[in-house]
């Protein structure tokens, strides 16, 4: 076996453990201080939106041996506005000038075909409207509005209002920081980025429901037993599925980041980052929302239920009891290693053996 399956087999098993949730207030300043960032550098730099949401002009040209940065700055200069130039397979260039009005494309077109030396019948051009892109930003925030609304019913359902609580807490956790990176870099906004946005809440979802699931199933009867308090059992679901989210998280990293890192930045192909960058930053932080927000917001949440304090009064006070005559509770807890792992399946009123 692998040191990282053997890892999680000691993780599963409750032979090691870190304490996610006794350290929860550590992680939430964490997630304070990057959200913060995140909505300033959203405030004060604001979104770089694509042409597809603020209109213009894409002009696509014929082979050329103009450099890039030439036809950049010629672009500028005809059209006033600033422009983004990529080098086609072709040897043409494909100029996309935001905020270009219709009436101005033509004219444009006729400079650009007298910089570039090429005949202007040669240059395609495709103008978009602002109201194209107001229609897609409105579609994607009813469709967002949904999608909360379904998670935060589907999950009150399966589990429990305070699960459904946590988990649109962590969706919009993902959401600020993947927006104010692309505040931070610049990174242009498009459809994809839209795309890849929505992509990254299903991610997000599923690992979180993956944690609950064991939470769900690890805290069945709690109330009947004094070996652990719900805190304990929600900190063993996190590290028996914390290998998991690794692998699966890493795994679904390496393509993006190829996507992101070779794609977009080494070979140039800027056109892969706007959904790129939304997806890698987005499922890095709907990992670390999952382990270190949701399911420590649940327990917050939990904790503050009367059936839930008296538990912890009445575990605490064997505790200290046992540790007064120099004994540990003869049903599982021990004070020095910590509680012992309920295996998968299992109440925890039974331990594994």
């Amino acid at each position: 076996m692998s040191k990282l399956g053997d890892l999680g087999a000691r993780l599963y098993r409750g032979d090691v453990g870190y304490d996610f949730v006794g350290k929860r207030f550590l992680w939430y300043g964490v997630s304070i201080l990057i959200t913060i960032t995140a909505v300033v550098a959203l405030a004060v730099q604001g979104l770089n939106m694509g042409i597809e949401f603020k209109g213009g002009a894409v002009f696509t040209t014929p082979k050329t041996a103009v450099s890039v940065a030439k036809v950049t700055e010629d672009a500028k200069k005809a059209s006033g506005h600033e422009a983004i130039v990529q080098a086609l397979g072709t040897g043409g260039m494909r100029i996309q000038i935001s905020g270009l009005g219709t009436d101005d494309a033509a004219g444009v077109k006729k400079q650009l075909a007298t910089d570039l030396k090429v005949d202007a019948n040669q240059i395609n051009a495709d103008l978009v409207g602002p109201s194209w892109g107001e229609q897609i930003a409105n579609k994607a925030w009813t469709g967002l509005g949904i999608f909360m609304v379904l998670v935060v019913l589907y999950l009150a359902i399966a589990f429990e209002w305070r699960m459904a609580v946590a988990a649109l807490v962590a969706l919009i956790h993902d959401l600020t920081i993947t927006v104010g990176v692309y505040a931070l870099v610049g990174f242009e906004v498009t459809p994809g980025t839209v795309i890849g946005l929505l992509t990254i809440l299903g991610y997000s979802l599923y690992d979180t429901v993956v944690v609950f699931d064991g939470l769900k199933e690890g805290s069945k009867d709690i109330t009947k037993q004094t070996r652990y308090t719900f805190g304990e059992i929600a900190n063993r679901s996190i590290n028996g599925t914390l290998v998991r989210s690794i692998n699966t998280t890493v795994v679904a990293l390496l393509p993006v980041g190829a996507l992101l890192f070779i794609g977009g930045g080494f070979l140039g192909a800027g056109m892969l980052n706007d959904i790129s960058l939304s997806l890698f930053v987005g499922l890095a932080a709907g990992a670390y929302s999952s382990i270190f927000i949701a399911t420590p917001l649940v327990v917050d949440l939990k904790e503050r239920e009367p059936a839930m304090k008296a538990l912890r009064k009445r575990v605490l006070a064997k505790r200290a009891a046992a540790a007064a005559k120099g004994e540990s509770p003869d049903d599982g807890y021990d004070a020095e290693d910590g509680p012992q792992v309920v295996a998968q399946g299992q109440g925890p009123g039974r331990r594994r053996r």
